[in-house]
């Protein structure tokens, strides 16, 4: 018999928590209310291309601005089955329980996942309650027991990161492109992690919201002996040309 080790236990009945990358797919939303425009916002955020089905009565001002603004496709009538052709996400926010049942119904046979408001045994995916800050992006879900308590934790979380969290990861970004141009193969894929994670772990956010791109060209010229010089030392080697103090932190 296999002795316990340290693994980690199994929890069930949690989701599995993706960042899906939806860019230029094209994503149904039938309704056009309040929680409508709330996941208009979420998927446009996320380049996404957004068709729009409502009765034009059922638009609420936000709705009808971005349909103004022609950031979405519009279709002024109720949903019909023809509307799912070409589609690879759906989304409904209808007060009709028969017909937003309808719509699950007819995503599930042509495997289109599908997400049903306030339904969650009709929901292939939940939306979480999400901080945004540049290109970090932090869900907190509840897995449809308590959407407002997700709101509350998400704020929570939110006012306990420093002010400068977004820019930092806008900086450690560009300096992991400029990376994979210096170290592009597949077997230089381990030590391109080890060294980017030293650099998170060595310098301070504000280092890194400070570092400039010739600051990151200078510290990519240590990746190869996988050393992570300080900031200050980085720009003595700009200074002066060479540098021959502690590198290291």
């Amino acid at each position: 018999m296999a002795m316990k080790a340290s693994y980690p236990d199994i929890q069930g009945g949690g989701s599995l928590m993706l960042a899906w990358q939806v860019r230029n797919r094209r994503i149904l939303v039938v309704g056009g209310g309040e929680v409508a425009a709330g996941r208009i916002v979420n998927v446009l955020n996320a380049d996404a291309k957004v068709t729009v089905v409502s009765p034009r009565s059922g638009l609420n001002d936000e709705v009808a601005y971005r349909i103004e603004q022609k950031q979405v496709d519009y279709v002024d009538r109720k949903f019909e089955p023809s509307d799912l052709e070409g589609v690879d996400l759906v989304l409904t926010a209808v007060d009709d329980p028969e017909a937003s049942t309808q719509v699950y119904k007819l995503c599930q046979e042509k495997r289109i996942p599908a997400n049903i408001a306030d339904v969650p045994p009709e929901c292939d995916f939940y939306f979480g309650s999400v901080h945004r800050d540049g290109p970090l992006q932090i869900m907190v879900s509840t897995n449809g027991n308590g959407p407002k308590l997700a709101n509350i934790v998400r704020r929570q979380i939110a006012s306990s990161l420093p002010s400068n969290i977004g820019a930092a990861v806008q900086r450690v970004g560009m300096l992991r492109r400029k990376l994979r141009k210096v170290a592009p193969t597949i077997d230089e894929g381990p030590k391109r992690m080890q060294w980017m994670s030293k650099v998170c772990e060595q310098w301070t956010l504000d280092e890194l919201c400070d570092m400039t791109e010739e600051d990151m060209e200078t510290l990519l010229g240590f990746y190869k002996p996988g050393t992570v010089p300080t900031l200050d030392a980085v720009r003595l080697h700009e200074a002066d040309g060479a540098y021959d103090g502690p590198f290291l932190i």
